[in-house]
């Protein structure tokens, strides 16, 4: 007879262990890729950028009063570099700045619409319509009322960053999921309980967006107001060197003005995700 207390294993499958180790380095494989990734398709993607740019200006298919090569702007960086960096940092800090004010008022507007249908419907005509003025229309207004400086750059900053982080809030605000509402409710939570513990965190990522969506338009806002009302940064460089015809210079300072936005914005994806990591583990990725 067979013994059926000691049945010797027909298929066995690898250890434990192994099959740990093996999920463990296939986990470790794709962020390797995924790292690997994120560094080389933005540098092959502006690679393939510049060398569209270097073809450009070698064919003259634009004018190089207009165009200058890539090698001229570099040369024009590296001829001046304490001075162009100098001008960098005063874009930079105009731009937290801007971005700082325009957040906070942004998020406290778009609690108060959210809050109040009265609120809402008093102010949001008013919203729409001053984003819909274009904002360079406003540049020598705001010199006549606040002079030259940072203050009309900073007010620049502020209207192009205010509206999209206002409407993120409130819209953020305004469409908890139900089943964690109707949670709330079962448990007789209070009014800032409900705030603190539900409504908020799940607001979070739609007032990400809105701050992410503002951080490119602070740059815009900052170089606008240098344009109009500036003593330094690159927008004042802009203006001063290519009304002198030194375009590869001018070109430097938008390069740089470029640079300034992506280190900011990748920055503020680098906060969303130690502030919010339960979005990337509770949402599908591609």
């Amino acid at each position: 007879m067979t013994d059926l207390r000691s049945p010797e294993p027909a298929l066995a499958g690898p250890p434990v262990e192994q099959r740990r180790t093996a999920v463990g380095r296939g986990v470790l494989g794709t962020g390797a890729r995924a790292g690997a990734n994120g560094l080389l398709l933005p540098g092959a993607g502006l690679l393939v950028a510049f060398a569209v740019w270097w073809l450009t200006a070698r064919l003259e298919l634009v004018h190089p009063a207009a165009l200058p090569t890539p090698g001229s702007v570099l040369s024009a960086f590296t001829d001046k570099p304490d001075r162009m960096l100098e001008h960098t940092l005063d874009t930079m800090l105009e731009i937290l700045i801007g971005f700082a004010l325009s957040a906070v008022a942004g998020v406290l507007l778009g609690l108060s619409l959210a809050a109040s249908r009265t609120v809402e419907r008093m102010f949001t005509p008013l919203l729409v319509a001053v984003n819909a003025v274009p904002k360079i229309t406003l540049g020598p207004l705001l010199v006549v009322a606040l002079g030259w400086g940072q203050k009309p750059i900073l007010t620049m900053v502020f209207l192009l960053c205010f509206f999209p982080i206002v409407l993120s809030t409130a819209t953020g605000l305004t469409t908890t999921p139900s089943d964690l509402a109707e949670l709330v409710r079962s448990l007789n939570a209070s009014w800032w309980q409900a705030f603190r513990k539900v409504r908020f965190p799940a607001a979070l990522p739609q007032i990400f967006v809105g701050l992410k969506v503002a951080m490119p338009l602070a740059a815009i806002g900052a170089v606008i107001g240098e344009f109009q009302a500036g003593e330094s940064g690159l927008g004042f460089v802009i203006t001063q060197y290519a009304g002198i015809g030194d375009t590869a210079t001018a070109w430097a300072a938008i390069m740089l003005v470029a640079l300034v936005s992506i280190l900011l914005y990748s920055a503020l994806v680098f906060v969303e995700r130690l502030a919010l990591p339960w979005v990337r583990a509770t949402t599908s990725t591609r």
